[in-house]
């Protein structure tokens, strides 16, 4: 199992608890299929907060990706979308399964990680399976 630590605003984590947001964007394609993705909600809470299961990875050119998933993204104007993806040609979405939220959030320290993610960073297959 593939999983990594992805760094998500506040109001897109919401989103996606409640099950509103289907799909999580990415500017940068991952190197390696992910199977997992641990929520870490960025400032002001500064936790990770739930998991959510990848069903897979969506690519396309950034028009084509917004038409098939602007519905179920979270993100509310085409503009924010384009500003996101300002300098890119290919676009990337994981269209994300079930989710759950921690009944205690963690402390990167509770987790034995440095420090958060630019955007996200992979953790070892075996990171999960001892902590959860």
């Amino acid at each position: 199992m593939s999983v990594v630590l992805m760094a998500i605003k506040p109001e897109y984590v919401e989103l996606i608890l409640n099950g509103d947001k289907w799909f999580e964007y990415r500017r940068v394609m991952p190197q390696k299929d992910v199977d997992k993705i641990l929520i870490y909600e960025t400032a002001p809470v500064s936790r990770v907060v739930g998991e959510a299961e990848v069903l897979t990875l969506v690519s396309a050119c950034v028009d084509d990706l917004w038409k098939w998933t602007w519905r179920f993204s979270g993100i509310f104007t085409y503009k924010e979308y384009l500003d996101y993806f300002a300098g890119c040609k290919q676009a990337y979405a994981y269209r994300l399964g079930k989710v759950r939220k921690y009944k205690t959030p963690y402390t990167l320290e509770d987790l034995h990680i440095a420090r958060a993610p630019q955007s996200f960073c992979y953790l070892p297959d075996d990171y999960i399976s001892g902590l959860f």
